[in-house]
């Protein structure tokens, strides 16, 4: 393991003054200095976010969190890479953890039943239960459970809405249903559960992890995922043994690539893709064209 980069994403919602959360910010960001790079977001709720550095420092700035958070859950995935996955160690701080826009919302206060791995095969089958992806429609498109719904979201904002359009006829109106959701790494579905709380539904339960925990754990013979799981770094996707995936991205528009996807007639690498021919006016894609010309200069030399 000496070579290779120790990646953690974790989250936890736990009430912060504005004032501690400056002061977590001051202290965390000087880790960059010693090779740590990630991405952590902060917010009164709580904090969220994917670090990747050498093992012995992920591991301090991980105690630091903990003695920070009193040894709360965090909630923490565990994978490595041989290459960093981030460039930087950015840590911003922002209204929400994760943007869903619904004041009261309070997962820290209120939130579904957790379920690991075996529980969660268990609902897959269950027939009074419904699965919903919490997740965007980009990040579905490389995998999912087995029969779940996809509410073909733009960003997690869109989730109440969808809620309010569709969730009475999914249900029939039963609000004795089990209602079962997750995401990548199981905070927006947590935040789901709050809100489907909020609206009467009991039953409601997420995967605790969410994706990225079930493929750590779940034996291969076990495994009900189907598909890859993308993240949001350099990695793009990881396939069911949390190594890198076969997915790249269009570094026009940001969408996912297959290796049928580069096959196609419009794609031209780091200028465009089949997703965003339409998106672009030729200014900017010979803009794109002189960036990839960069890039690949960079690489011969």
């Amino acid at each position: 393991m000496n070579d290779t980069f120790k990646i953690v994403s974790l989250y936890c919602f736990s009430p912060f003054l504005e004032k501690e959360l400056f002061n977590l910010r001051d202290k965390l960001v000087k880790f960059e200095d010693q090779g740590l790079t990630g991405l952590i977001i902060l917010a009164e709720e709580g904090i969220n976010g994917t670090i990747c550095g050498k093992e012995n420092i992920v591991n301090i700035f991980h105690r630091e969190l903990r003695n920070f958070l009193r040894a709360q859950d965090l909630n923490e995935k565990i994978s490595f890479s041989e290459k960093k996955i981030f460039k930087k160690l950015k840590i911003k701080i922002k209204a929400e953890i994760v943007t869903m826009g619904v004041n009261g919302i309070s997962p820290e206060k209120k939130s579904g039943i957790y379920v690991d791995y075996e529980q969660w095969n268990n609902l897959l089958t269950n027939e009074n239960t419904i699965v919903i992806d919490t997740r965007n429609h980009y990040e579905v498109s490389l995998g999912s459970f087995e029969n779940a719904i996809n509410p073909n979201l733009k960003n997690f904002r869109e989730f109440p809405d969808w809620l309010d359009k569709n969730l009475k006829k999914i249900t029939n109106d039963n609000e004795d249903i089990n209602i079962a959701m997750f995401c990548t790494g199981g905070i927006r579905c947590e935040k789901a559960t709050s809100l489907l709380l909020e609206k009467g539904y009991q039953n409601t339960y997420h995967l605790k992890g969410g994706i990225l925990k079930y493929l750590e754990n779940v034996p291969s013979n076990r495994n009900k995922y189907k598909g890859e799981c993308y993240v949001f770094d350099e990695r793009v996707s990881l396939d069911n043994n949390l190594k890198k995936g076969s997915y790249s991205i269009c570094h026009a528009c940001g969408m996912p690539l297959s290796a049928e996807d580069k096959k196609k007639l419009h794609y031209i690498e780091g200028v465009q893709c089949h997703y965003c021919i339409e998106k672009f006016t030729d200014a900017d894609r010979a803009r794109f064209a002189e960036r990839q010309k960069q890039i690949e200069d960079k690489i011969e030399k």
